[in-house]
């Protein structure tokens, strides 16, 4: 039985640039046939895993528990092999061949081709594994033929490696159990055994309403200049936009337990995790700025069982005018489309609400008084089976 788990968050933030684009301008797109304001999927990941960090400092997460997205590993696998008691030098060698073994290659500079994104028990196992087997990892003893290309001089320079040593260092490359690189998966381009399908897909969020760019004006005075000295030192624009967003998520509650090695303690965990982080965490884009700390005001989440996702946004194909609270005006609009979409296609599903808005509930969801209400009823009812 297939469980996916959907959450739908209405968030009215104040004047704001949560998320910009090239120029410095907050992200819109076209919908429905007005500009809206936008907050990009991947803005909206950063922040989630930027919560699981403070959760890893409140002790509710580990840090064994996530992933890093480096260019550094090779800085990351030295430390922690000097911490095993090994010389910086040697290790540092070490650790380089072992990257080469997995057929990825550290530049001049020290980095990696491409930024890794590997759970911290990837990094620990591979370390490991090269304290373990530190006398029988030596560099072949043939090079990489001068003039051939990048790939096939990896896969040359990998060969050379010890196949027992490949074998224990391919083990470890499995993910780590790292809540963040299953909830949100991975692509290696060298190693596409490795890839990993994400179990959630976050949708990019869009205004209800249409907007438009605002812009402020600022200048800034030198506070050592002369008093009779008039004028200001530096003057600028910031852009800005004030917008209630929907925001959307789903999760594939399966998957995740795949993802995660079947370890079914830790997916719950984990999407209780990213559950929270999704409606209290925020983007951080000019915040020092505007300080546009607006907690979402309506979050529905359903448990669907056996039925496609549901996303709502074309509750707001046209845009909401509304004539007393936004934010009220687009829970109606959401919790319509949600009836009638249910009435159309039907399916098992439960869904649970919290709503600050006074919108017209009826049938569609369980009232709830909290968060850690909404938290504790979805798990209880995604762990029903």
């Amino acid at each position: 039985m297939k469980t996916i788990v959907e959450i739908h968050v209405l968030q009215n933030f104040a004047p704001s640039n949560l998320n910009r684009d090239d120029t410095g301008a907050p992200k819109d797109a076209l919908f429905g046939g007005t500009r809206r304001a936008r907050i990009s999927s991947q803005c909206s990941k950063r922040a989630v895993r930027q919560f699981f960090g403070q959760q890893v400092a409140q002790g509710l997460l580990s840090n064994e528990d996530l992933a890093k997205r480096s260019k550094r590993l090779l800085d990351a696998l030295t430390e922690i092999l000097v911490q095993k008691g090994r010389d910086p030098e040697a290790a540092k060698e070490k650790a380089t061949l072992a990257l080469g073994a997995m057929e990825l290659v550290v530049k001049d500079d020290g980095k990696t081709e491409y930024l890794l994104f590997l759970g911290q028990r990837e990094v620990l196992g591979i370390a490991d594994v090269v304290h373990e087997k530190w006398d029988a990892l030596v560099a072949p003893e043939a090079p990489a033929a001068e003039g051939k290309k990048a790939g096939k001089a990896k896969k040359q320079a990998a060969q050379g490696i010890d196949p027992e040593i490949r074998k224990a260092l391919d083990k470890v490359f499995n993910g780590g159990k790292a809540l963040d690189v299953a909830l949100f998966g991975r692509m290696l381009a060298d190693m596409p055994e490795k890839n990993q399908n994400a179990a959630c897909q976050i949708a990019h969020a869009l205004s209800t309403h249409a907007v438009e760019r605002e812009f402020d004006f600022y200048t800034a005075v030198d506070d050592l200049k002369p008093e009779d000295t008039a004028g200001a030192d530096m003057m600028g624009t910031v852009e800005f936009n004030s917008a209630c967003f929907y925001r959307y998520a789903v999760v594939d509650w399966e998957k995740l337990g795949q993802n995660l090695q079947d370890d079914t303690e830790l997916a719950a965990k984990g999407l209780r995790a990213f559950l929270e982080g999704f409606v209290v965490a925020e983007p951080t884009g000019k915040q020092n700025t505007f300080a546009a700390h607006n907690p979402p005001e309506f979050v529905l989440v359903t448990v669907r069982r056996n039925t496609a996702p549901r996303n709502l946004a074309n509750a707001f194909e046209t845009a909401i005018r509304a004539r007393d609270s936004l934010t009220r005006s687009s829970a109606n609009a959401l919790l319509g489309k949600a009836r009638g979409l249910q009435a159309a296609y039907g399916g098992e599903a439960a869904a649970f609400v919290l709503d600050l808005t006074g919108a017209e509930i009826g049938d569609v969801a369980a009232p709830v008084a909290s968060l850690a209400a909404l938290l504790d009823a979805v798990m209880t009812e995604v762990q029903r089976g």
